[in-house]
């Protein structure tokens, strides 16, 4: 193995370093964009009603 190989190999695999961080990084922010969106789906939510206590509880099946 001569010396152009190995540093070849040794560049090779440090750029293959830094991609791999810089593609973890982009997929981090992804999730906080996703986490941030999520969150404000959920704040848009209206409040849920106070509706009767027996409403809800029976299935009309003859409809």
């Amino acid at each position: 193995m001569d010396v152009s190989s190995i540093a070849r190999l040794s560049t090779s695999m440090a750029q293959t370093g830094t991609k791999q961080e810089i593609d973890i990084a982009m997929l981090k922010k992804a999730q906080n964009i996703q986490l941030s969106t999520a969150t404000q789906l959920l704040a848009a939510i209206p409040p849920v009603q106070n509706l009767p206590a027996n409403l809800g509880n029976t299935i009309n099946t003859k409809a």
